[in-house]
């Protein structure tokens, strides 16, 4: 069914919001396109429209287009619509979620009776964070209070996640969301747990880490201070090892205290202090139990030490780009009936210390979220619509320029030169801009997805124990295809499409640049024979999360579905004589 049309005419940038209901359906319609129909050649632009078939169930649907992809990350406007005996019928978003529901089941033989209900908890996020948004005029124009706007600015979420705004736990009410979301506008103090030193678990790689935990608040002689996030303990504080601990004086509640930490678009990573704490936190919030498993807290810590030589390095030769990174863990280890520290609390109540951003963003630039700049909506000042503020194309060009030299060497060099798998998908990097909203400088961040080659890392990796070294491993290959993943079908092509929803015409362009950028960085060192792949446009991996959802596979499992490229030469002469597949 897949046609190969001329362009439609596209039309401008959307000036506002979509309802919750379009915004869930067009979401899903991202995900069937991708993963389903796509892949299986049931999709075909005609006049002005995108038709998509669901081949098990029969359905032919169809959505009006504001602008089409050439990675196929179309853009969508208005309700979806199914053919019927009398016309297109418009139907709603739970008509179509139960459409997709029955054609997954069709696909895969098996039921999942979890979905719907993910998606209804997506939609009511999505409708929470509608109902009551601040106008984009009444929010901080500068400084820090931009920064933290633009973390709390991801009303929608991910445009390729079947429920994106969906979380599970018990007591996760609208209000209690409503008190610790970044789309809420949550700031709150952290509780405040004394305990005593001998039962408390940490590592630093620098000493200046657990001093900012240490200088949060004073605790009695003997104790450690241990912050948890409210809401964690609040999911925790009937633990009997714990209560029994609080009985017995080990642990002594403080209560909440302090300065107000804000959340940030992980929801359990909070900002404050000039730091940022990546709190466990026993909610599913997509796929994931939101948790610091053991190995992770050792593992960040470890990562830092192993990766001081390879960050230097990387810092000397790119200057302008600055991975944050993880020096510090802390976590209660009361010890359980067999001896050892309990594993509920341990992982439950452990934090990890992330660099904060002064001393590391340069005087005269504002750091900004680059999944808040590269929304489909305006829903913070730092979206790229404000950053460009009715610049033209030739602006608009300059401005992506700057930001993929920011951005695409330092994380090829990590992986070619160091065999280190950086995961720089949107919420893991943020741009600083100067005063005219141009990229200055660019923080990679989050080492929880930072993954080690073997092949070139043997001798880091026999220091570690097995069962931290296993889970910061990938192979080559795997680790390619999450570094393309994450830096072209999930950032670039994203902040690609949000740029061209300004001057659609350059949507090729673009494209070219990404090459040129590739091409460069190849020339320069050595045509590495999967870079020259790339080059030549073999398809992109792109993660599919609706099947992994519908699998109920762990996110660390999810598989990969391969998207036509817009890189090859060809593909882009094509696009720019107005073709498009």
């Amino acid at each position: 069914m897949t046609a190969r049309t001329a362009r439609p005419q596209s039309a401008a940038a959307p000036t506002g919001l979509p309802s919750a209901d379009h915004a869930v359906a067009h979401t899903l319609l991202n995900c069937l396109v991708r993963e389903v129909s796509a892949p299986e050649h049931q999709t075909a632009v005609d006049e002005g429209h995108l038709l998509l078939r669901l081949p098990r169930r029969g359905a032919l649907l169809r959505v009006a287009l504001r602008r089409t992809s050439l990675i196929g990350a179309h853009r969508f406007t208005g309700p979806v619509f199914e053919q019927a005996p009398d016309g297109w019928r418009e139907l709603g978003w739970r008509e179509l979620a139960e459409h997709v529901r029955a054609e997954l089941t069709l696909r895969s033989g098996v039921e999942n009776e979890e979905f719907l209900a993910q998606l209804a908890s997506s939609h009511e996020g999505v409708s929470a964070a509608l109902s009551d948004r601040p106008a984009i005029g009444n929010l901080p124009a500068t400084g820090q209070g931009r920064y933290l706007e633009s973390e709390q600015a991801l009303v929608f979420g991910h445009r390729f996640h079947p429920a994106p705004k969906s979380r599970s736990a018990e007591g996760a009410d609208r209000a209690t969301w409503a008190a610790y979301a970044p789309e809420a506008r949550a700031a709150f103090r952290l509780r405040h747990l004394a305990v005593r030193s001998e039962y408390i678990a940490q590592d630093t790689a620098d000493p200046a880490a657990l001093a900012v935990l240490d200088g949060l608040g004073e605790v009695p002689e003997g104790y450690t201070l241990l912050p948890a996030h409210p809401w964690q303990y609040e999911l925790l504080g009937d633990e009997p090892l714990l209560r029994e601990a609080i009985e017995r004086g080990d642990v002594i509640d403080l209560g909440p205290r302090g300065e107000e930490f804000t959340a940030t678009a992980s929801v359990r990573t909070l900002h404050g202090a000039d730091a940022f704490l990546k709190f466990s936190l026993n909610v599913r919030i997509t796929n994931c139990l939101r948790k610091n498993a053991a190995y992770e807290l050792t593992g960040a810590v470890q990562l830092t030490r192993l990766l001081d030589e390879p960050f230097a390095d990387l810092a000397a030769r790119f200057p302008d780009t600055a991975m944050l990174r993880e020096p510090a863990f802390r976590t209660l280890a009361l010890p359980g009936a067999d001896g050892a520290a309990d594993t509920t609390l341990f992982e439950g109540f452990g934090l990890i210390v992330r660099d904060g951003l002064a001393g590391v963003v340069r005087p005269g630039l504002t750091p900004l979220l680059s999944a808040a700049v590269a929304d489909e909506y305006a829903t913070s000042s730092a979206h790229i619509s404000r950053l460009l503020d009715g610049a033209g194309p030739e602006r608009a060009e300059q401005w992506w320029a700057a930001y993929l030299r920011l951005v695409l060497p330092p994380v090829l060099a990590a992986y070619f030169d160091h065999g280190v798998v950086l995961e720089p998908h949107l919420q893991n990097v943020l741009v600083c801009v100067d005063a005219a909203g141009l990229p200055a400088q660019a923080l990679l961040r989050d080492l929880e997805g930072t993954k080690l080659v073997p092949e070139q890392n043997a001798a880091l990796l026999e220091r570690l124990p097995a069962d931290v070294a296993g889970p910061m491993t990938y192979d080559a290959q795997r680790g390619w295809d999450r570094v393309v993943y994450c830096l072209l079908v999930n950032h670039l092509s994203e902040l690609l499409a949000a740029v061209a929803d300004l001057h659609p015409d350059l949507e090729p362009a673009l494209w070219a640049e990404v090459r040129a950028v590739l091409a460069e960085y190849g020339e320069a060192h050595g045509r590495p024979p999967r870079l020259a792949a790339l080059l030549a446009g073999v398809p992109l991996p792109a993660k599919a999360n609706l099947l992994t959802r519908w699998e109920r596979k762990a996110d660390r499992e999810a598989g990969y579905v391969r998207l036509s490229s817009p890189l090859a030469e060809d593909v882009l002469a094509e696009a720019a004589r107005g073709v498009t597949r």
